[in-house]
């Protein structure tokens, strides 16, 4: 099982109303909106690393609103 931290920054007052759109995607575990230099942490789980990488970059990243992610895949 592979699992990954997704830090995603949001247009201005949008993180909230991102919040469920995250939440229908695949791989999608959990979703916060949090304080700092992020707006949102996805936690994503999968049975592949590649899995979740494809999802990142086709799915999330392909939804209005979302300005940037970064990808922390964990080791164990």
């Amino acid at each position: 099982m592979a699992r990954s931290f997704i830090m995603v920054k949001a247009d201005t007052g949008r993180a909230r109303a991102l919040l469920e759109r995250f939440s229908d995607l695949d791989y999608i575990a959990d979703a916060n909106v949090v304080a700092g230099d992020i707006d949102i942490v996805l936690e994503a789980e999968a049975d592949e690393v590649a899995d979740i990488i494809d999802s990142v970059a086709t799915n999330v990243r392909a939804i209005e609103g979302v300005v940037d992610t970064k990808t922390y895949v964990c080791l164990e």
